[in-house]
């Protein structure tokens, strides 16, 4: 889990625990960057550049087709060529710092949660020579990074992250649409949020996205307590953006509650697989590196069987 002390880069959000987890996880995120390169420009874009550019190492995974054979016969090592487009690889992280972001049962609340998968992914993408930006947002923006490759742009996510602050209301669905709006050029949306908005706007949002042509990968960031409910006796429930408060005991409500949780899930699970989303549910008691470490080998395992 982790530390609150002050990490790499001077940044509190870029975990050296975290980040040394992930550095042997290198080739696998060369895999992923390169399998959602490779599936933007197979699927939606037209007339990109075939502009060479540069070599990379060949990974397990790559299609053979693109393995420069004159390089090999030169060097006797395997090296996939990079074109112009596929060198412009942009991703918007999204954090949505609300209030109800910042419940917490045990020591990490999911606001901090999403600030070190945040800043651990910003690293991850900058490290391999891509660009990445990030909005903080609530009921609006507060503040935004324009994407770049720069390492430079770590230490202003890591202010960004540490300035956040909570505020009574999120509108998720209006984020999403400012950024399908504001991203002139397609692209990879990442948005860490519980989700706690209403889902048919929510819902829109992602679609709004998606038929612009992006790429769109949710982090639905949750509480251990809020998935499984173990609360016990007389309890007071408040609702965290304003939405009143009731006393009751809490088995009397622990069935309709986890069914309603459900439900909700469900609900987004269903419209991101139709709308090709990546969706991700994490329970915030999993340690953060574990987290991004199992999306990045099961997008990667994904990636093999296609």
């Amino acid at each position: 889990m982790p530390s609150p002390n002050t990490g790499q880069r001077g940044s509190r959000y870029l975990d050296p625990e975290i980040l040394s987890e992930l550095g042997p996880l290198d080739v696998v995120v060369r895999q992923i960057v390169e399998g959602m390169r490779v599936g933007m420009h197979r699927s939606h874009l037209r007339g990109f550049s075939t502009d060479f550019t540069a070599h990379r190492p060949y990974v397990p995974g790559d299609e053979t087709r693109r393995i420069d054979w004159k390089l090999y016969a030169r060097t006797g090592r395997y090296y996939i060529k990079l074109f112009q487009a596929e060198t412009n690889f942009t991703a918007n992280l999204l954090l949505d710092a609300s209030v109800s972001m910042r419940y917490a049962s045990g020591k990490i609340s999911k606001l901090e949660y999403a600030k070190y998968m945040a800043a651990s992914l910003a690293y991850l993408i900058v490290d391999q020579h891509d660009s990445v930006g990030a909005g903080v947002f609530d009921g609006e923006l507060q503040e935004y990074i324009e994407p770049t490759s720069s390492k430079a742009v770590l230490s202003r996510l890591s202010h960004a992250l540490e300035q956040a602050q909570s505020k009574p209301r999120t509108d998720v669905a209006a984020m999403l649409h400012e950024f399908a709006r504001r991203m002139s050029r397609r692209g990879v949306v990442i948005l860490f949020s519980d989700l706690f908005d209403h889902t048919e706007a929510f819902i829109q949002g992602l679609s709004h996205l998606r038929f612009r042509g992006h790429t769109v990968i949710v982090f639905h960031i949750m509480d251990p307590y809020e998935l499984e409910f173990p609360l016990q006796g007389m309890r007071r429930f408040q609702g965290m953006e304003n939405e009143g408060e009731t006393i009751t005991h809490a088995s009397r409500i622990r069935a309709s509650y986890l069914a309603e949780v459900e439900g909700f899930i469900n609900q987004i699970k269903r419209a991101c697989a139709k709308l090709l989303v990546d969706y991700v549910l994490v329970n915030t008691r999993q340690p953060v590196e574990t987290a991004i470490a199992s999306y990045l080998v099961q997008c990667s395992m994904a990636r093999t069987m296609r």
